[in-house]
């Protein structure tokens, strides 16, 4: 997405043209990594499980006194990644080591997999200010240690819609380029690149060229990103391109989509239903903070995930969407979480049409629990009113709660405690059945 999105003109190319000869599928590299990797057009995590990205965007860079609630609300809402906004400084505010060091690690605590993209290349060759992908390179090697050690969580895309409508031609050579860069300044992560033309690729320049760019790469870990509106406007125009990817086993994901857009309308549930049929991941544009004509894009009105808006109930709640198919990926299971080691005590106050519980969670395990979130289903109508010494979201009957920042730690054999009030129509106040934290079932205490 872009604060200015050029509409692409011609964009309704005949996509039969997708159904030209395909080259030979691109050859797995099945060695040993230290993070995220790429195995026969798959995604694997660290510990060698696939896994699809399923989240949103997220515009640290404009808003970055937003970001720490921002995660947490994006994971109680069941999304297992996300993508961040970086600025190189070149046309916003530079997000420094620092800075990025925070957003990783706020990634890590929310157990989000954190794709982190460098947003100043946007409709370079077309859009005033923007730069290249070589000068986006120059930004990483800048920033590098913040995400040096991170390959597990953190996948780098390396520069966000490279070329507009105009002189997108060079993107093979340019990403190539960028690419060896990355390599050569010592960067093992997995890489991301986004297609030319707004993202949008009509010209099916990334489509055409992607067996040569993902050869290029030394280390065969690089993952391609496809970002669907106006141009992505029927269910066939969907399963044609990604099929193309697939096809070739070749990594695609989709990097933004959204419900409706100024240069068309795209196909969000052919987008949704087709990436959840192939395995290709996606994440969706944009938690909150859109401007420029495209506030229709927010999830969350005024970051407040209590109100999220139809494209947010959509993306979240929908078919085909995340909470629906999520999974966290299991380098979070291996590091921090409790693995089932934990324990719930809900104590029910009823009073018929209004409620008390208070809830207290045990970790049971001998590692400390950092940043937490408990799930769990209110048996009948209830709903919440109020909560203390904890954030919550709910959506129908499902309940996600997760830690104030003095809750956030619960110690090897402590606890942390949280309540809240509730209300029934039916005047039925039972206790939910289950508790997960952080996507572990808790026994009952």
């Amino acid at each position: 997405m872009r604060r200015k999105l050029a509409t692409a003109a011609g964009a309704l190319l005949a996509l039969a043209a997708s159904i030209l000869a395909a080259p030979a599928p691109a050859q797995a590299d099945t060695r040993a990594t230290a993070g995220f990797h790429v195995t026969d057009g798959r995604l694997l995590d660290a510990n060698g499980k696939e896994f699809v990205l399923r989240g949103v965007n997220h515009a640290h860079a404009w808003y970055p006194t937003r970001t720490t609630q921002a995660l947490k609300d994006i994971k109680a809402l069941g999304a297992n990644s996300v993508r961040v906004v970086l600025a190189t400084g070149d046309r916003w505010t530079r997000n420094d080591t620092a800075d990025v060091s925070a957003v990783v690690a706020q990634c890590r605590q929310n157990r989000l997999v954190c794709v982190l993209e460098a947003h100043d290349t946007t409709g370079y060759g077309e859009q005033d200010g923007a730069v290249s992908l070589s000068r986006a390179v120059d930004y990483w090697t800048s920033v590098k240690d913040a995400v040096q050690g991170q390959e597990k969580y953190v996948i780098l895309n390396i520069g966000n819609e490279p070329y507009g409508n105009s002189g997108y031609s060079a993107w093979t050579s340019d990403t190539e380029n960028a690419i060896a860069r990355m390599r050569a300044a010592g960067f093992h992560h997995m890489l991301m690149v986004d297609a030319p033309n707004w993202g949008q690729d009509w010209s099916f320049t990334m489509r055409d060229h992607a067996p040569e760019v993902f050869a290029s790469d030394p280390e065969h870990n690089t993952v391609f990103s496809i970002h669907m509106y106006g141009v992505f406007n029927t269910a066939e125009k969907v399963q044609s391109y990604l099929s193309r990817f697939t096809s070739q086993h070749l990594p695609i994901v989709v990097g933004e989509f959204g419900n409706m857009h100024s240069d068309g309308d795209p196909d969000e549930d052919a987008i949704m239903s087709t990436a959840q049929q192939s395995g290709v991941g996606y994440l969706g544009w944009s938690w909150s903070g859109n401007g420029g004509g495209v506030e229709y894009l927010d999830m969350a009105t005024g970051f407040d995930a209590s109100r999220l808006t139809a494209w947010g109930q959509r993306i979240f709640t929908g078919p085909n969407g995340i909470r629906q198919t999520a999974k966290e990926a299991t380098v979070f299971t291996d590091t921090g979480s409790p693995g089932g080691s934990c324990a719930v005590d809900y104590r029910l106050s009823d009073w018929g049409n209004w409620f008390n519980a208070d809830v207290t969670i045990r970790n049971t395990g001998t590692t400390a629990v950092k940043s937490w979130q408990l799930a769990f289903a209110f048996p009948g109508g209830q709903r919440l009113n109020s909560v203390w010494n904890a954030r919550a979201v709910q959506q129908g009957s499902e309940v996600r709660v997760s830690d104030e920042s003095w809750t956030e730690t619960i110690p090897a054999g402590g606890t942390v405690s949280f309540g809240f009030n509730g209300s029934s129509a039916n005047g039925t106040n039972g206790v939910p059945a289950a508790f997960s934290l952080n996507g572990a079932t808790c026994a009952r205490s």
